[in-house]
């Protein structure tokens, strides 16, 4: 699946199967509880903190997920078409940081 046909999917979905996009502050709002999601998951994962009880059946490769259906729907909302959007990004990191890293003594 391309970006822009993730797009239209999730804009499809919406219109078949909601009243409407949430408000851009209610979507960001929602982009902030997934990502927290995501943070509680590799805490545990990954750094020193324990699972609570009901937390042991959660699965980190749920939330990218999460976070991309409402990066898409704010997208959306906004006009912006990712697959432009993510195309200047990469340019745009590419060139700032073409050597940056690579003289990085903590990544070698």
């Amino acid at each position: 699946m391309t970006i822009k046909q993730a797009q239209n999917i999730v804009d499809h979905r919406i219109k078949e199967h909601g009243v409407r996009y949430f408000n851009e502050l209610t979507n960001m709002a929602l982009l902030t509880e997934e990502v927290g999601e995501s943070a509680r998951i590799v805490a545990r994962k990954f750094g020193e903190q324990s699972y609570k009880d009901s937390e042991k059946g959660m699965e980190l490769s749920e939330e990218p997920a999460d976070i991309l259906f409402v990066l898409i729907c704010m997208a959306n909302q906004t006009g912006v078409d990712l697959t432009e959007a993510l195309k200047r990004s990469l340019e745009k990191k590419t060139n700032r940081d073409s050597e940056r890293h690579k003289n990085n003594e903590k990544l070698v």
